[in-house]
């Protein structure tokens, strides 16, 4: 890949498309992952103002201490980026507490954790509407394309989405390139939704390296012979790509017939 011309054309597309709508600029959810760094990054680099959010809910310290200074650096580099910090985690209280009691349970857990990407969501827009911002997706493209692994309407529900079209391996690339934090570059990703040391691939069951890997596999049509491994690792991205289609297709609408209007 030609990073220095991915990066310029990155920059120069958030640039265009926040212009081109009449924004002033870009608010992104910075949570001390590869992902968010890199985006971040891309839009300080446009020149316009960026807004960091940082928006904890029982959050991991070394999650926070690593958001945190990828947000000190950015703001030692570029004076269009600024932070801030909104606590979330009274606010999720508050809502479970509203809820009926139910028995503990891992659809309940997930569904919980849903629930904390959606108010990041609610808290990312009541910024860009106070502003006239756009809210800048963190989303590669395994995740977005692949897997769907990201919550609907949580941080899935962006305004654009500039690294989309990046499988995670360039993610890395990228972010050596902009000289990203080494404590950032080597931790492992994870979505930090349950307020554990749970890694995406924990949950997912394969490494993002593998499921690029299946991604690629299943895009070329490849019939080379697999080992046990990519074997199981195929099936996990066959049965994750199927189960998220209702995130990565458009919402259906339900066509009335024409000759039903008559």
């Amino acid at each position: 890949m030609k990073t220095d011309l991915v990066v310029k054309h990155m920059v120069s597309w958030l640039k265009n498309y926040a212009e081109t709508s009449k924004t002033e600029g870009f608010v992104i959810g910075v949570s001390g992952g590869i992902d968010s760094a890199v985006t971040s990054t891309l839009c300080a680099k446009t020149g316009m103002r960026t807004l960091c959010l940082e928006m904890p809910i029982h959050q991991d310290l070394n999650q926070v201490s690593r958001a945190q200074k990828h947000i000190q650096n950015l703001k030692k580099q570029f004076a269009n980026v600024s932070s801030l910090k909104v606590d979330l985690t009274q606010t999720f209280e508050t809502f479970k507490s509203a809820l009926p009691q139910t028995p503990e349970s891992d659809q309940k857990s997930l569904s919980l954790a849903n629930t904390r990407a959606r108010f990041r969501m609610s808290t990312l827009y009541y910024f860009a509407a106070l502003h006239g911002y756009l809210v800048a997706g963190t989303g590669n493209k395994v995740e977005d394309f692949g897997v769907g692994f990201y919550t609907k309407y949580g941080d899935g529900g962006v305004d654009l989405s500039p690294i989309a079209d990046l499988m995670k391996s360039e993610v890395y690339e990228i972010a050596a390139y902009l000289g990203i934090t080494e404590e950032i570059q080597q931790a492992a990703p994870t979505d930090g939704l349950f307020g554990d040391s749970r890694t995406d691939e924990d949950q997912l069951g394969a490494s993002y390296d593998e499921l690029e890997w299946a991604m690629l596999y299943v895009e070329n049509a490849s019939n080379e012979n697999l080992n046990e491994r990519q074997k199981r690792v195929l099936e996990i991205y066959r049965n994750l790509n199927a189960k998220n289609q209702h995130k990565m297709n458009p919402i259906p609408v339900c066509e009335i017939p024409d000759v039903m209007r008559s």
